[in-house]
């Protein structure tokens, strides 16, 4: 049934709405599947899981019409390719999950001392970067200069990840897109739309 205001105008029922958002999120989320490169999920791989994550999104009736809901199902595709990793690459028990963020961590050398970590807290690090699964870093200055950054200006799976390890400690970070760049790409780096990213941090300093 559709709905006609005084002068008469059709307006479209509040099921032609539905159809239109889920359209809508199934061509944005199939638009960023295809910006990301995950070379150990083959191609019949990537279509059952975004399979799944439409079925998310049409299960989740008229609820698909905000930047939240967008984000919910993206978090939702990236737990399935992490814990895919996770267990391909025999990580299962080894890497451990923060809270219940989706980024999983693993702690190479802990460390010594103590330190509060604060959003202003100064920590001096070595690291190198890559997308998840692939064989090449888009950044890395281990060796080189060691930068210095306020705990507070780095993106959130630093932020969750760098406090539980010490001064002299190395972790590696498996990040989710929502707590790197989202679904913003960044082309200094050549990283896509909604990258899920694997960082290996050294912990050189810490000061409050």
């Amino acid at each position: 049934m559709r709905l006609v205001n005084a002068k008469g105008t059709k307006h479209p029922g509040p099921h032609i709405n539905l159809i239109k958002k889920v359209l809508k999120s199934v061509k944005v989320l199939f638009l960023n599947f295809k910006r990301i490169n995950l070379p150990f999920i083959n191609k019949m791989g990537k279509i059952l899981l975004l399979s799944f994550i439409v079925g998310i999104i049409i299960s989740g009736c008229g609820k698909v019409n905000t930047l939240a809901d967008n984000a919910r199902l993206q978090a939702a595709a990236d737990s399935i390719i992490i814990h895919k990793y996770i267990t391909d690459n025999n990580l299962t028990g080894v890497a451990k999950e923060i809270k219940t963020t989706g980024e999983f961590y693993i702690i190479d050398t802990l460390g010594t001392g103590s330190a509060l970590f604060t959003s202003s807290t100064l920590v001096t690090v070595g690291y190198k970067g890559s997308l998840l699964g692939s064989s090449s870093t888009f950044i890395n200055n281990f060796g080189v200069f060691h930068p210095s950054f306020a705990l507070g200006t780095v993106i959130q799976g630093w932020q969750l990840g760098l406090p539980l390890i010490k001064k002299g400690g190395t972790i590696r970070l498996i990040v989710p897109s929502g707590y790197a760049y989202g679904p913003y790409p960044q082309s200094d780096y050549g990283l896509p739309a909604n990258a899920i990213l694997d960082f290996t941090i050294k912990l050189y300093d810490i000061t409050n």
